[in-house]
């Protein structure tokens, strides 16, 4: 009898926990432009411009994520810019499909857009960015430099993103198609492929007919 006591005891403090630190969550987190169900997003965490930002339900974020919607560059943190550099303004969009999971340390910037579709699975230290520091000057500092290489990004339902993955300007990643770690993506991604490299490469697709991974042959 005492045993199942302390079994239902337990079991009691640990929904209370949960319906705390769900609470807690809640209540630290900014105004999205939706209103998500059932969403966690681990501290300590970024969401800048959050009204900019579209999230799915039972989406769950790892600690460390920054997630930016880039309204104005510079941004008011980023002081010392000299007078003559001209802020630019943009009207971005991220929108996060329904059961997307992240690791944690995911960074996104977006002044276009970056649309992530749903059951999309991203390992830690992930980058994605719509757009590249300007380089076109070597008299001020890059971070002063207009943003370029303005594109939007896409990663299709189902994919995976692998641990330190990098997705540039521009990128469409399809549907259920696999980043291996450290990649670099800087070209499409054709769905039910893997992909893997600096830059990423295509090294397998997916063959209805077997059921399988088939290796894609190189032609350099």
């Amino acid at each position: 009898m005492r045993q199942r006591f302390l079994k239902w005891l337990g079991t009691k403090i640990a929904l209370l926990v949960r319906a705390v630190e769900k609470d807690v969550n809640r209540k630290t987190l900014p105004k999205f432009r939706n209103e998500p169900r059932n969403l966690h997003v681990e501290s300590p965490h970024r969401l800048i411009n959050a009204r900019r930002i579209e999230v799915g339900d039972d989406v769950s974020l790892g600690p460390g994520c920054m997630i930016n919607a880039i309204r104005r560059y510079p941004g008011a943190f980023m002081s010392g810019a000299p007078e003559d550099v001209k802020a630019q303004h943009f009207d971005p969009l991220i929108r996060l499909g329904n059961r997307v999971s992240a690791t944690g340390y995911l960074t996104i910037g977006a002044c276009k857009s970056v649309v992530i579709e749903d059951d999309v699975l991203i390992a830690s230290h992930v980058f994605i960015s719509d757009n590249a520091h300007g380089r076109s000057r070597t008299d001020l500092a890059y971070k002063f430099q207009p943003l370029e290489d303005i594109a939007g990004v896409r990663i299709g339902r189902g994919s995976w993103i692998g641990e330190h993955a990098v997705i540039l300007p521009g990128v469409t990643i399809g549907e259920y198609a696999i980043v291996g770690a450290n990649s670099v993506v800087s070209q499409d991604i054709p769905p039910r492929s893997i992909a893997v490299g600096s830059p990423a490469r295509i090294v397998k697709s997916w063959d209805v007919e077997t059921a399988s991974w088939q290796t894609v042959e190189r032609h350099d």
